[in-house]
């Protein structure tokens, strides 16, 4: 069953704790969401005070996917730029998908879910986001139509001894009349 997305669902704390579990459950299962295992939803709330700032300060929007319960299933969180030079593309961070919706699609649909609501952002160009290298998420990424145009060796350590690369992503979102689709020529 297909995933409902709400772009800029009211805060209330039902989201809220929707969203803590989330990414707890979606970290502790090994996903690359800006924690390393085991965390709790405690460890998480600092980061979601963060995000929630700038949501309530129009800074960032959210796009929550729900699941046939009514459950949260699915989030990203998309961030504009506030560099004066950089105001035509946003960024796209925590992207999540419920370890137990794995597998039937959503993380596809999210993606899709994403560009079609930052398609209807005033001004905005492209989409950009950046992952952790070793996950496979550049693979996904890539599958979803993203283009990997950057990468710093090393950038994220998950541990001592562990660094990752920290993989750039891109997505043009308007094109020239007859230009090719992707950024190479």
């Amino acid at each position: 069953m297909p995933l409902t997305f709400v772009l800029d669902p009211r805060i209330e704390p039902a989201l809220r704790d929707g969203v803590l579990a989330l990414w707890a459950d979606v970290t502790n299962a090994g996903g690359a969401v800006g924690f390393v295992p085991p965390v709790t939803t405690d460890d998480i709330l600092p980061q979601w005070v963060s995000q929630l700032a700038a949501l309530e300060a129009g800074r960032m929007r959210l796009l929550a996917g729900y699941d046939e319960d009514g459950a949260l299933a699915a989030t990203a969180f998309v961030s504009y730029n506030t560099h004066r030079l950089m105001q035509h593309w946003v960024w796209v961070y925590t992207v999540m998908v419920h370890p137990k919706h794995q597998g039937k699609g959503y993380g596809r649909a999210l993606m899709a879910a994403v560009e079609e609501a930052v398609r209807g952002f005033d001004g905005i160009e492209a989409i950009r986001l950046a992952c952790r290298g070793g996950t496979g998420a550049d693979r996904f990424y890539a599958a979803c139509g993203y283009q990997e145009v950057g990468r710093v060796p090393g950038a994220i350590r998950v541990a001592e001894g562990d660094d990752r690369d920290d993989v750039i992503m891109y997505l043009p979102l308007q094109r020239a009349a007859g230009a090719p689709a992707s950024l190479t020529p």
